[in-house]
């Protein structure tokens, strides 16, 4: 990062009549920097906002609820890429048939980096949620290389804390993402007929271990009854389907809208 006084300088040669070749050859400054200060000579907050976590790294800083909820997005559906300069853009996948999700994503995005700007890319089904910001994988030291069952997913012991406060906003954020709420449905022979029984059931799927422990761990938590079945190709489904469980995640998540 340049002080304002070098921005201010290089403008004024520009301003001289000097090009921006020219002027780069003698500061060793970038040419696409300078052509940004000639727009814009005050850096964006975003670029100069302090780290979320504090300097004591414990996330003091970070608004606890909204965070939990976008740690449980961004373990289901989110990703974060390298940029420019170092900063990392989070992107966070949402399917349109929720488009309640991808405004409770992008507001949860906002709340968490409130000097970055929230934008929202189409593609065929779904819109992903974007936001840029040199901090993101200081909120999620889960980044990494390769996609997220290939390598080990283990909470910080600040996002510990966090969801150990906020538990419930962990569940709604993974459940929204790798997860759904529906309706089973079976028949009983009553009678000389069958009669047809409906019940409600949340799933949630993944194919990392860690992140399915990372859930199951926060659903004994909060005493939430599972159960989990290992899929052939190696994802896990976690049901709950107990009366009193269903109605219990039903009052703290509900169904995506």
């Amino acid at each position: 990062m340049y002080d304002q006084a070098t921005r201010e300088r290089a403008v004024a040669l520009h301003r001289s009549g000097l090009t921006f070749s020219e002027i780069s050859r003698s500061t060793g400054i970038s040419r696409f920097a300078i052509r940004e200060w000639t727009v814009r000579i005050t850096p964006s907050p975003g670029m100069t906002a302090e780290c979320p976590l504090g300097d004591d790294g414990t996330g003091s800083a970070v608004p606890q609820a909204d965070y939990a909820y976008l740690l449980g997005l961004y373990l289901g559906d989110g990703c974060i890429s390298a940029g420019r300069r170092g900063v990392h853009a989070l992107r966070i996948a949402c399917g349109d048939a929720w488009p309640g999700l991808i405004d409770e994503c992008a507001r949860a995005m906002a709340a968490v980096m409130p000097h970055n700007s929230v934008n929202r890319v189409r593609s065929p089904g779904c819109t992903s949620v974007v936001s840029t910001s040199k901090h993101w994988p200081c909120l999620f030291p889960q980044h990494g290389a390769g996609p997220k069952h290939l390598r080990r997913i283990a909470l910080a012991p600040w996002q510990q804390r966090t969801v150990d406060t906020h538990p419930w906003e962990l569940l709604r954020g993974l459940v929204h993402s790798d997860g759904c709420r529906i309706t089973n449905w079976t028949t009983r022979a009553v009678g000389d007929g069958t009669r047809r029984y409906e019940y409600p059931r949340y799933f949630f799927t993944n194919t990392s271990s860690d992140i399915v422990r990372i859930f199951t761990d926060t659903l004994d938590a909060v005493d939430v009854r599972w159960k989990a079945i290992r899929r052939p190709s190696g994802a896990v489904d976690v049901s709950v389907a107990r009366r009193a469980c269903v109605a219990f995640m039903d009052a703290h998540i509900g169904a995506k809208y």
